[in-house]
């Protein structure tokens, strides 16, 4: 069991792929192998789960065939990784892609080993002025937008804030929260140090059907089809996800004219709300 554990760490492996690398490469045109080595991401994750339930129910026998099974399904993973996905990634992305991933990457966290604090500068620096100028061109287009937070904030239906205030309040929620706008691309998500699903910046940009698994994809789109068509005003499923019960719930935005505006992503782990019983009205220890 504390072998199998170690061996989970993988998942922040496969998460930084599929958080980090997958979106740099998709904006290349590159999603091929992309979506098929995330297929291979989750049977591994399968097969980790099935260990799991073999020895919790004490079957010895069941689990070392699985732990085969598990063991050359991750080594044709990493054949996959070595001879295809990474000598391609090495050719599609550029300097400023590498460093924008490597910017990303500690939100996610590594798997085993932790890498040194040396990175290239210049790979840090081109990455840097590009957004410079990208900042720079935006705020000379829009000077009275880019002026308006010094003004007192921006004006709200219920109030004013200043963006700085509209960070702190999405990153306390008590839910995780994930904004996909009307062309389908994810915008926002709360930043929050104990999120229920991992999530990195290169996931901004990204089409909402390439956040999830190819199973799931139909859906995803099930999903936005009915809340742009408005046949549908929420979507909501509950899972169980290592001994916690985990809620999430997706509703469309409209605005004033009623036109589609995106989807909003809810997700909380709601296991010690379901345990509450009786009341409290006071604020005890």
């Amino acid at each position: 069991a504390a072998a199998l554990a170690r061996f989970k760490e993988y998942e922040k492996h496969y998460a930084r792929k599929e958080n980090q690398l997958f979106p740099a490469l998709e904006a290349k045109g590159f999603t091929g192998p992309t979506k098929v080595m995330w297929g291979k991401h989750d049977e591994v994750r399968a097969m980790t789960r099935g260990i799991e339930a073999s020895l919790k129910a004490s079957d010895w026998s069941g689990a070392a065939g699985a732990v085969r099974t598990l063991a050359g399904a991750v080594k044709k993973l990493v054949f996959l990784e070595e001879k295809i996905l990474y000598p391609s990634s090495a050719r599609k992305l550029t300097p400023v892609d590498w460093a924008r991933i490597k910017q990303g990457e500690p939100a996610i966290g590594y798997a085993w080993v932790t890498p040194g604090a040396v990175w290239d500068a210049a790979l840090a620096e081109a990455a840097g002025a590009e957004e410079e100028r990208t900042a720079r061109a935006v705020i000379s287009s829009a000077p009275d937008q880019a002026q308006a937070p010094a003004a007192g904030g921006i004006e709200l239906s219920t109030g004013r804030l200043t963006p700085e205030q509209i960070d702190l309040l999405l990153k306390r929620l008590p839910v995780d929260v994930t904004f996909v706008d009307e062309t389908d691309r994810v915008a926002y998500y709360s930043d929050s140090e104990d999120r229920v699903f991992p999530r990195s910046p290169g996931v901004i940009g990204r089409a909402v059907q390439n956040c999830h698994p190819q199973k799931s994809v139909h859906v995803v789109d099930e999903i936005v089809r009915s809340f742009k068509d408005k046949t549908r005003d929420v979507a909501e499923f509950w899972i169980q996800r290592g001994g916690r019960f985990i809620h999430i719930r997706y509703f469309p935005l409209y605005d004033a004219s009623g036109a589609y505006r995106g989807v909003l992503e809810v997700s909380q782990d709601a296991t010690g709300i379901r345990a509450l019983q009786g009341e409290r009205r006071l604020l005890d220890e």
